[in-house]
C-alpha cells in the first residue's frame, strides 16, 4: 500500500525589517500547527530555490516601495522569487507591500495617488462581482499604505473603494494580494502610530485616537474573515474566475514574468 505524501507544515514569512513581526497571521497559522520561516532578504536572507517544503508564502508590508528595485537588492530578489512561488503552485499571500510586489511580478504598475492621498486607518472597500466568493460583503480594513496598484488584466480584482481601486485581487489559481493589513493587532496600532506618526500627518490620514478606537468595533470582523480566508488558501481554493486557469496561461512562463519586472 502506498503511504499518502505528508503535506508540507512550513510557511515561508516574509519581512522587509529586523523589528517586522507576522502579527495576527503568524498566530493563527501556528494555531494550524505550521511553522513559520522568517525570512528577511533585505538583510541579506537568501529566499529558498526549493519549494517543496513549503505549504504557503506570505509576504508582508514594508516602508519601501516595490519601485525599489533598482536600489534595495532585497525588493529586486523577492520580484524575482515571486514567480517561481506561483509557478511551483505554492500558495501566495501578499499584504500591502506584498500585494504589490505581486502587482509588478505580474507586469502592473504601482504608484502614488495622483492627489498625494494615503491610506492610513480604518477604509471602506467592498467586494467585487468575483469578490463575493471571499466577502460577505462591505466591510471596514485596516490600512496603512501610500501606493496603490494598476493590475494587469490576468488578475482578478476582487475587492475595490473609491480612493485606491485596488484593494484585492487574485493572480491564477492560489496567489492573492490585499492592499490592507489584516495580521495588524491593537499593540502592533500602538506602535506604528508612534514610530511612524509623521505619516498621520498625510492627506487621508486618520489621527491616532481614531485608529485606536475603531479596533473594538472593526477589529473583530477582520478577525473573523482572514481566519476563513487562511482555511481556504491553505487548502486551495478552486479557482472560478473568468480567463485562463492554467498559471502558464496567466504568466506565460517565467520569462514573462522575469520580462515584465524587467521593464516595468
Amino acid at each position: 500500500m502506498t503511504v499518502p505524501a505528508e503535506k508540507p507544515k512550513k510557511v515561508a514569512i516574509v519581512v522587509h525589517q529586523e523589528h517586522s513581526r507576522p502579527g495576527r497571521v503568524g498566530v493563527l497559522l501556528e494555531k494550524r500547527g505550521y511553522e513559520l520561516h522568517r525570512l528577511c532578504p533585505n538583510l541579506g536572507c537568501q529566499l529558498p530555490e526549493d519549494l517543496s517544503d513549503y505549504a504557503g508564502v506570505v509576504i508582508f508590508g514594508g516602508p519601501m516601495s516595490a519601485n525599489d528595485c533598482g536600489t534595495l537588492a532585497g525588493i529586486k530578489c523577492e520580484l524575482d522569487w515571486i514567480p517561481r512561488v506561483v509557478e511551483a503552485g505554492v500558495p501566495y499571500l501578499g499584504l500591502c507591500l506584498g500585494a504589490q510586489l505581486l502587482t509588478r511580478a505580474a507586469g502592473g504598475r504601482v504608484a502614488a495617488h495622483h492627489e498625494g492621498k494615503v491610506e492610513v486607518g480604518y477604509v471602506d472597500i467592498e467586494p467585487t462581482a468575483a469578490g463575493k466568493e471571499w466577502f460577505k460583503g462591505p466591510m471596514k480594513v485596516y490600512q496603512w499604505h501610500r501606493e496603490g496598484m494598476h493590475i494587469p488584466d490576468c488578475c482578478e480584482l476582487l475587492a475595490t473603494n473609491d480612493t485606491y481601486p485596488v484593494q484585492g485581487f487574485r493572480c491564477g489559481p492560489n496567489a492573492f494580494g490585499f492592499q490592507f493589513h489584516p495580521e495588524v493587532t491593537l499593540e502592533m496600532k500602538k506602535s506604528w502610530t508612534l514610530s511612524a506618526s509623521e505619516r498621520l500627518k498625510s492627506p487621508g490620514a486618520q489621527q491616532r485616537g481614531v485608529h485606536l478606537s475603531m479596533h473594538t468595533l472593526y477589529d473583530p470582523p477582520l478577525d473573523r474573515w482572514i481566519d476563513g480566508f487562511l482555511d481556504r488558501w491553505l487548502r486551495g481554493a478552486p479557482y472560478v474566475g473568468i480567463g485562463p486557469r492554467d498559471v502558464s496561461d496567466i504568466v506565460g512562463g517565467y520569462g514573462a514574468w522575469a520580462e515584465a519586472v524587467e521593464n516595468a
